[in-house]
C-alpha cells in the first residue's frame, strides 16, 4: 500500500516557485500504484492534481486534495520501416528524451529541444516550437481512464491535437491520466527550418544535420527565455491569438508593422508583440513581473503568490483587449486552492 504523505510543500515542484502545500501527496513510481491511490482520493472525495515537471501550471493557494507526482520512468523502442516507435514513460524529462533520441539516430523532435517539463505533459499542450508540433510525430497515448477505472490507449487521431490544445484539455480533462507516450520517429533526418529565426541561423549554408538544428534551437531558446532555476517562470504565459481576416485588416491599417502568421482559421499574431506594444516588457509589480527580453514570459521574483501573478496577467490582458480588441488566453493551467 502506498500511503500518501500529508501537508507537503509544493514550492520546489513548480517552476514558478509559487508557495503552496498539498493536503495529501504521493509519488507515482509505477502504474501499479494508481488503483489504490485513486481509490484513496475517491473515498475521501479529494480533487486530484497531477504534477509532472511543474512547468505549465499556476498554483493559486494550497491544494486541499491529493497531488500525484508522476515519476514513471522507462523507454521502449520498436523498429519499423524507416524509423521506430519510441514508447516513453510519462515521468521522463522532455529535453533529455530529445537528446537521447538524437543519440539513437532517431529524428523528428529536434526543434522541440529544451522545452521544460515531462513527457506526459507534452500531448496535453501539444507542445510546439520553431515550426514543429508534437502532433507531427505523435503515435499514441496510453493512460488510465478515471471514469472507467482501467488502462486505455488512444491513437494520435483520437487526441484532437490543435494549436496548444488537445482532448486532454476538454472532454478528457481530469478524466484521463497519461502514463506513457509513443512517438513515430524517422531514421532519415529532414530539417524543418521554416521558422524565420531558425532559418536565419543557417541562411546561405548547406543543409544542417540534426545535431546542428538541435543546438541552434537550444541556443535561440536560451537567448530569449530565462532558466526557471535562475528566475522562476512558466515559459510562454499567453497563447498566440488567432483572429479573423477582417479583424487583422483593421489592425494592420492602424499598426502597419504588426507581425503575423497564416493560420488555418485566420491570422495568428505573436502575443509577445501585443504585450510589448502595451508597454509591459520589463515591468514589475511587487514580487512578479514581465521578463525584460521576452514579453511572453511572466516571472516570480520570490515572496509572491499565485494570486499576485494572476492579477498581473489580468492587467496585461486587459490592456491588450482595450488596445487591440483581442482576448489573450493563458497557456498554463491554474489550480486554485480548494
Amino acid at each position: 500500500m502506498t500511503t500518501p504523505r500529508e501537508q507537503v510543500d509544493l514550492t520546489a515542484l513548480n517552476t514558478l516557485a509559487l508557495p503552496a502545500r498539498s493536503r495529501y501527496f504521493a509519488r507515482l513510481d509505477h502504474s501499479g500504484q494508481l488503483p489504490e491511490l485513486l481509490a484513496f482520493a475517491a473515498e475521501r472525495e479529494l480533487p486530484l492534481l497531477v504534477l509532472g515537471g511543474g512547468s505549465n501550471l499556476i498554483l493559486n493557494g494550497d491544494w486541499s486534495g491529493l497531488t500525484l507526482h508522476i515519476a514513471l520512468r522507462g523507454k521502449r523502442v520498436s523498429r519499423i520501416e524507416g524509423g521506430a516507435l519510441v514508447s516513453v514513460a510519462a515521468g521522463e524529462n522532455w529535453h533529455e528524451l530529445v537528446r537521447w533520441c538524437l543519440e539513437q539516430g532517431l529524428h523528428g523532435l529536434e526543434n522541440l529541444t529544451l522545452i521544460p517539463g515531462t513527457v506526459g505533459a507534452a500531448p496535453i499542450q501539444n507542445i510546439g516550437a520553431y515550426g514543429v508540433e508534437l502532433a507531427d510525430c505523435l503515435h499514441s497515448v496510453r493512460g488510465w481512464s478515471l471514469e472507467q477505472g482501467c488502462e486505455l490507449e488512444l491513437p494520435a487521431s483520437a487526441c484532437a491535437l490543435a494549436y496548444r490544445d488537445s482532448i486532454f484539455k476538454h472532454s478528457l480533462r481530469d478524466r484521463f491520466l497519461i502514463t506513457e507516450v509513443t512517438f513515430k520517429l524517422r531514421d532519415v533526418f529532414t530539417p524543418v527550418l521554416a521558422y524565420p529565426a531558425l532559418a536565419s541561423v543557417f541562411d546561405g549554408r548547406s543543409a544542417p544535420d540534426a545535431l546542428a538544428v538541435e543546438r541552434a534551437v537550444r541556443e535561440l531558446r536560451q537567448s530569449k527565455l530565462p532558466d526557471p532555476a535562475q528566475l522562476p517562470n512558466a515559459g510562454s504565459f499567453f497563447k498566440n491569438p488567432v483572429i479573423d481576416v477582417a479583424h487583422f485588416a483593421r489592425l494592420r491599417s492602424l499598426h502597419p508593422q504588426i507581425p503575423s502568421f497564416d493560420a488555418p482559421d485566420g491570422v495568428k499574431l505573436p502575443a509577445a508583440w501585443l504585450v510589448d506594444q502595451c508597454g509591459w516588457k520589463g515591468a514589475r509589480r511587487g514580487h512578479v513581473g514581465v521578463h525584460a527580453l521576452q514579453a511572453l514570459v511572466l516571472i516570480h521574483y520570490g515572496g509572491g503568490s499565485g494570486g499576485e501573478l494572476l492579477a498581473l496577467a489580468e492587467a496585461i490582458a486587459r490592456d491588450v483587449r482595450s488596445r487591440f480588441d483581442i482576448t489573450l488566453e493563458l497557456e498554463p493551467r491554474v489550480y486554485a486552492g480548494r
